[in-house]
């Protein structure tokens, strides 16, 4: 655990961290901060589509428990 003291910014206040500890944690530019009473959580900014162009590179049409099939729009409303 390492100590830190809360510096003046304005009328706010903010805490200094060390390179080497936002490296370890991951942070980067932006950050979500969590506050419950006397806790401050700082974790890195969630990125919700992470991920989503490896899962869909993988992605094996087998996987599918039906085959795609026409609605009702398909067959009665829709006209070319």
């Amino acid at each position: 655990m390492v100590r830190a003291k809360l510096v003046k910014i304005g009328n706010s206040r903010g805490v200094r961290l060390a390179k080497p500890m936002l490296e370890v944690a991951g942070l980067a530019d932006e950050v979500e901060i969590e506050v419950a009473p006397g806790v401050l959580t700082i974790r890195p900014l969630a990125q919700p589509r992470a991920g989503w162009a490896e899962a869909g590179a993988a992605f094996q049409p087998e996987g599918l428990i039906d085959e795609m099939t026409a609605t009702r729009f398909d067959d009665e409303e829709w006209s070319w």
